[in-house]
């Protein structure tokens, strides 16, 4: 294949071409192949991509755009993980180095259910005790073994005291602790990040970092399936994946889908340098990438599936994301920053209102738990039912 460039003008192959129109135009719920999505990503202008996403968003969510009003509670920051570009991770001595006592746990669910929010987002390092005795004696004196176990309960009192519906998304987690957690939150969580192993090799974005293995990911992510869990996944570009690796992460993420139904939502992450992180100096993905990275990613996925990108991570250009075809803007809180980017203040909502309506579509809260799993009772533990009579309107979306 190749294109012909004549003065600013790009001019795609009949092959490359054939695709895009395809996909502006086709409503099959199938998402394209591999070989579909290289050549658009090589071949089509931009506009092409971002048109056909479009219309595909368009086909399968209509103009709806949702988000959800939630609370970040860091339950931890300690984390055996060193990945090249954390900022949230702690070990002990550091720093912000322990875990939340219950007390503190239920005082900013609190202050989020009182400015509004119904989801109670648990963000944690993985698994600590496993490399840091430190960290196994805070959690014996808290009456606990491990992590996932604190964790759990955590989210049973947030529940309990609050209503808030926790989202728990604590790293690497193994089918009895997701079938136990399952009984106290509405979804929960785990980034695939990249399918590829070798970010894992010395001086990549994942060289210590035993929890980022694809296999062990994917394991998790089919687990999460095979209980009928609401789950949200998804990529981070820009950390030296490479074009086919990026769209391989993003087919393994539709593969489990169609194996279980369960893929609620799948976010396209850019990565944003940090300083004192060892990829501190590394380039960060241009909105272009960014923008065409999005489009790609809703053509590649199923009809029904989600799409999501941080709005605080592009910053002033956030607007822009709509353009590419997303349909969510993921958690935004009033009352707490986004620890894992606490550089990166969320847009206020208002102002998310403003933005979206100005596209032609139409701002709409929902739950943590997307409003299509709200009637399918086998993805809702039975203890969530009241909590979610109480929140979801009658179309599965948050009640004003």
């Amino acid at each position: 294949m190749a294109v012909a460039a004549r003065g600013n003008v790009t001019y795609m192959a009949p092959e490359a071409r054939r695709d895009a129109d395809r996909c502006a135009t086709e409503s099959a719920s199938e998402g394209i192949s591999r070989e579909e999505a290289l050549e658009l990503w090589r071949y089509a202008p931009l506009e092409e991509l971002t048109f056909a996403a479009r219309a595909r968003r368009a086909a399968f969510h209509g103009t709806c755009v949702s988000f959800s009003k939630k609370v970040f509670i860091p339950l931890t920051r300690l984390c055996r993980d060193y990945c090249g570009y954390c900022t949230f991770r702690r070990d002990p001595g550091e720093p912000d180095d322990g875990f939340l006592r219950p007390e503190e746990v239920l005082r900013i669910a609190e202050d989020g259910r009182r400015a509004g929010c119904k989801e109670a987002l648990f963000s944690l390092g993985d698994q600590p005790e496993k490399v840091f005795p430190e960290a196994r004696a805070v959690l014996l004196k808290l009456g606990f073994a491990r992590t996932l176990d604190y964790l759990a309960a955590m989210c049973e009192l947030v529940l309990k005291e609050t209503g808030l519906l926790p989202h728990a998304n604590p790293g690497v987690m193994a089918a009895a602790d997701l079938e136990r957690l399952k009984s106290s939150n509405g979804s929960m969580g785990l980034m695939l990040e990249s399918v590829s192993s070798r970010l894992l090799h010395r001086g990549e974005a994942h060289f210590r970092a035993p929890d980022k293995i694809p296999a062990v990911r994917i394991q998790a992510m089919d687990d999460a399936g095979r209980l009928k869990i609401p789950f949200t996944t998804g990529i981070l570009i820009g950390i030296g994946e490479t074009l086919e690796e990026r769209v391989d992460s993003l087919i393994a993420i539709r593969d489990s889908h169609r194996r279980y139904s369960h893929i609620q939502e799948v976010i396209v992450q850019n990565f944003r340098a940090k300083a004192d992180t060892p990829m501190a100096g590394a380039s960060e993905p241009a909105m272009e990438e960014m923008l065409r990275t999005l489009a790609i990613a809703r053509l590649i996925l199923d009809g029904e599936m989600n799409l999501q990108a941080p709005p605080n991570l592009s910053y002033e250009n956030f607007p822009m994301l709509l353009d590419a075809g997303i349909n969510d803007w993921g958690g935004i809180s009033p009352v707490t920053r986004d620890w894992i980017n606490p550089e990166a203040a969320w847009p206020q909502v208002n102002l998310l209102e403003r933005e979206t309506d100005s596209h032609g579509l139409e701002l709409r809260e929902r739950l943590a738990i997307y409003p299509e799993y709200v009637t399918r009772n086998e993805f809702v533990h039975p203890n969530l039912r009241p909590h979610l009579s109480r929140f979801a309107g009658p179309d599965g979306y948050a009640r004003n």
